[in-house]
């Protein structure tokens, strides 16, 4: 389990805080970069946006590759040969 980076952060006058630098290493986030924030309860959850489209792209696509037959990397492989040729013949 890993150590929780525990710091503050002052909100100013238009609602923006300054994430710590820890934070924003941690999550691997650099200028520009977009975030997600989860409100639950009393607490906010702030993720990098790429890492929770990632986990929600995860979640939703949980069992698909089972229903379509695919259980290995040439599986894998093979239907991007197929797609591609499909596309080329478009």
């Amino acid at each position: 389990m890993s150590v929780p980076i525990v710091d503050n952060a002052k909100v100013m006058s238009k609602g923006q805080i300054t994430l710590p630098k820890d934070i924003r290493s941690k999550l691997r986030l650099a200028n520009g970069d977009r975030v997600t924030l989860i409100c639950e309860d009393d607490r906010v959850i702030l993720m990098n946006s790429a890492v929770y489209a990632m986990k929600m792209l995860q979640k939703e696509m949980k069992g698909e590759a089972e229903k379509a037959g695919i259980q290995t990397d040439d599986d894998v492989m093979d239907l991007v040969k197929d797609i591609r040729t499909e596309i080329e013949g478009l």
